[in-house]
Parts: C-alpha cells; sequence; structure tokens
C-alpha cells in the first residue's frame, strides 16, 4: 500500500476540508471493501474558482483549465473518502472514475477533460490509481460547476 500522505506532501498537496453536502446525503458512503463517493465539485476554500461551460468558444472555460478542476474535483473526492476511512492509505485501489463536464454541445473533448482526475490518481496511487471510466457531457452541472468527479475505491 502507498504512504499517501506522503505521496500528497511529495505532490505539493494536501487533502482539503470537504464541503457540506448540499442536500440529504453523505459526501462518502463505505459498503463492504467498496467507498463510493458523491460526486466533488473542484470548490478551492469553499468556493468555485471559475463557473461556465467548456468548450472552445470565447468566454467558455477551456479544456486545459477544466482538465486542472477535474484534479482537484478529484482531490476533494479523496478527501470525502477519507472521511469514511480515517487513512486513504486502507486504498488498494481506484475502481471507477466518473467525470462530468459542463459542456458547449459542440464539445466533445469530455475524457481529455477528465485526465485531469485520473492522471492525479495515477500520480497518487501509481498502478492502484489506474481505473475504469466515464466520462460524460453535461448541459449544466451544480453551482454552474465545468466538471464533478465521483469515485470508487477499492479498501482493505
Amino acid at each position: 500500500m502507498v504512504d499517501v500522505a506522503a505521496r500528497l506532501a511529495d505532490l505539493g498537496l494536501e487533502l482539503p476540508a470537504v464541503a457540506a453536502p448540499a442536500g440529504d446525503y453523505l459526501p462518502a458512503v463505505r459498503s463492504g471493501q467498496l467507498v463510493f463517493t458523491a460526486g466533488q465539485l473542484p470548490f478551492v476554500e469553499g468556493a468555485l474558482p471559475t463557473t461556465g461551460v467548456v468548450g472552445e468558444a470565447p468566454g467558455q472555460v477551456t479544456p486545459e483549465a477544466a482538465r486542472d478542476l477535474a484534479a482537484r474535483s478529484a482531490l476533494n473526492a479523496l478527501a470525502a473518502a477519507a472521511t469514511v476511512l480515517g487513512s486513504l492509505d486502507e486504498v488498494v485501489r481506484v475502481v471507477k472514475v466518473t467525470g462530468f463536464v459542463a459542456s458547449d454541445p459542440a464539445f466533445t473533448g469530455q475524457p481529455g477533460v477528465v485526465n485531469g482526475a485520473s492522471e492525479l490518481l495515477a500520480r497518487v496511487f501509481g498502478e492502484a490509481g489506474r481505473h475504469a471510466r466515464s466520462a460524460v457531457g453535461v448541459a449544466a452541472l451544480p453551482l454552474g460547476s465545468p466538471v464533478e468527479v465521483e469515485l470508487v475505491l477499492e479498501v482493505a
């Protein structure tokens, strides 16, 4: 298993505070050897750094910026998972990532955006961070967020 706190520190990252749920749900739930996170937005210190749809047109969130936001959403999802695990060192494998991208109707680069989340997880967990994935384009996300990420993790 990986010393996740040390790996995060090596990457210059730390787990953020978990955003309070906006409804009647939990940020993460453990069921047996799996942890499921609720969809996580790219909050930084309690606020979205940007809002809007992802696309190539002026005024839209660029795919590159959205990729960084997807990485932040994945980090927030890890923080949510830590609330039910105590330590992310219990993670054996990242099983599944689902990424939602608020997209201009002409934008088809959702997989590239969600790569931001996938790459962060691979950097944190190594080979155990490689996973199955869905990258879905949607018309809108909560609070105008450009991206949302949820995880399924296998734990010891």
